[in-house]
């Protein structure tokens, strides 16, 4: 077996046989780029799909796929390293053989940083966290091509990173969402500045086990090693603010929190209803520094909001103008299913959240209104929903659920909100438009005039829906319909 410890760019890859673990867009990036290099790869997965012409280009250019049921069983006899694709668990077969073999198991993320461009290494901004980590860092991507940087926003939003290291115009600087998963496989990242926005119960069918969340949150906190500049932290979150104390980092790196209070000397925060610096001014002893108002964001929930502190946080320690800030957060736009209001009937909001897929997502955008209808449910990943009922209990009027694990939300609901009544909506046979179809028509005989529907479900999609954006449009659509 080869010793493949210190491969990088610039060294050659030329007799390393490769398996990659998984034909997804991450995957198929991996085996384009290794074979560039000159390496045998071999790309495993259970799924039929080859990725159609690039799948059968790749063959054309060496690889060899190995697709469908039964495939990724057993690791083939002469391999050097596997390059894993991030929602494999570490106990799956393949990567159980590898490790009992001691082949080394590289993730995405540290493929890519062994292939950043020796000459031109374009700094990582990274963000990682339970819940709003694409709104953040599309908001740092809009930020820094504001300032007229040649920036993209990759990792688990948008491109593969592995094909934006390897891009043949370097960037200047890359905006990196990382998973839990991600970083699980990742050894050797050394971020610019990075944050972690939040912590709260997620992925816990990945993380099974007593230890969970600790290993969940061990996962997240790998983020802060060996950051040159900025540990950006959420005040609010205490579990945040003590991964940066425990984290290794450069000297000179400073901790900076993000809050929507008051900020202290090395924050970012509210003062009113304007955005403000007092982490990167020199005058930040006594004073701070606008940025911008919550008016000039695309929306005044609060995790938005606090989102917009955190990008304009790590911006700033990239060195960043206010101004730039200003420009890049107040032209932003979130993905739609994002706090997207669909509609106003009869006095009635209608808003689809459809993203928030686990209870401390659902949470934040419950707390952005008074007086809510809450459409929820689908597959809850192991997680629970009392502290979630118990934060937001006066603000429901009402809830609809759905989905398979709609009891576990109304378990929740009976023991702490037992006086909110509940509207449980069957699946039938009938299609996920008609579905939903059935919740609007009980949402909107549950709301009155002054109150939002939210669909918040708190729970992933793929029960009955294709994703949480087939979830959200159905919603949308179905809300249209009841408008007509």
């Amino acid at each position: 077996m080869r010793d493949v410890s210190g491969l990088g760019r610039a060294d050659a890859w030329d007799g390393v046989n490769a398996v990659v673990a998984g034909f997804g867009v991450s995957g198929v990036a991996a085996v384009d780029n290794l074979l560039f290099l000159g390496a045998e790869v071999t790309a495993l997965d259970e799924r039929e799909s080859s990725h159609g012409e690039r799948g059968e280009l790749l063959e054309s250019l060496g690889a060899r796929l190995r697709l469908g049921p039964g495939s990724t069983a057993t690791l083939p006899d002469d391999v050097d390293v596997v390059v894993t694709s991030p929602g494999w668990r570490p106990d799956a077969p393949l990567l159980a053989q590898a490790a009992a073999r001691g082949i080394p198991v590289w993730g995405e993320v540290e493929l890519a940083w062994r292939l950043r461009d020796p000459e031109r290494p374009a700094p990582w901004l990274a963000i990682t966290g339970t819940n709003g980590k694409t709104t953040t860092v599309q908001m740092l991507d809009s930020i820094l091509r504001a300032a007229g940087l040649r920036s993209l926003a990759v990792g688990n939003v948008g491109t593969p990173i592995v094909e934006a290291v390897m891009d043949p115009t370097p960037y200047d600087v890359l905006a990196v969402e990382l998973s839990s998963f991600q970083l699980h496989w990742s050894q050797s990242m050394r971020a610019e500045s990075a944050a972690v926005l939040n912590l709260a119960e997620d992925h816990l069918d990945w993380y099974d086990g007593p230890d969970g969340m600790t290993r969940y949150a061990a996962d997240k906190a790998r983020i802060y090693h060996q950051v040159e500049r900025a540990c950006v932290y959420n005040v609010a979150d205490p579990a945040t603010e003590e991964m940066v104390r425990e984290a290794d980092v450069v000297e000179g790196a400073r901790a900076i929190g993000f809050t929507l209070g008051m900020p202290g000397v090395g924050m970012l925060g509210l003062v009113e209803d304007m955005l403000v610096d007092r982490a990167f001014i020199e005058e930040r002893a006594t004073s701070a520094a606008e940025l911008l108002t919550i008016g000039d964001l695309a929306s005044d929930a609060p995790h938005f909001v606090a989102n917009a502190l955190a990008a304009a946080a790590l911006a700033r320690s990239h060195g960043i103008s206010r101004s730039a800030v200003r420009e890049g957060l107040s032209t932003f736009r979130p993905d739609g299913h994002r706090i997207e209001r669909v509609a106003e009937i009869a006095g009635v909001t209608w808003v689809d959240d459809s993203k928030a897929t686990n209870p401390h997502a659902a949470q934040s955008s419950l707390q952005a209104y008074e007086s809510v209808v809450w459409v929820a449910g689908g597959l809850a990943k192991g997680a629970h929903f009392d502290d979630l009922v118990r934060q937001v209990r006066e603000r429901l009027r009402g809830a609809v659920l759905i989905g398979a694990d709609r009891d576990v939300i109304a378990a929740a609901l009976s023991r702490h909100a037992p006086d909110v009544p509940v509207v449980v909506v069957e699946a039938g046979e009938t299609g996920a438009e008609t579905i939903m179809d059935r919740v609007v028509a009980a949402a909107a005989d549950l709301a009155t005039p002054g109150d939002t529907v939210l669909l918040a479900p708190g729970c992933a999609s793929m029960d009955q829906f294709a994703n949480y954006g087939e979830r959200g449009r159905k919603f949308a659509e179905a809300v249209r319909r009841l408008s007509t």
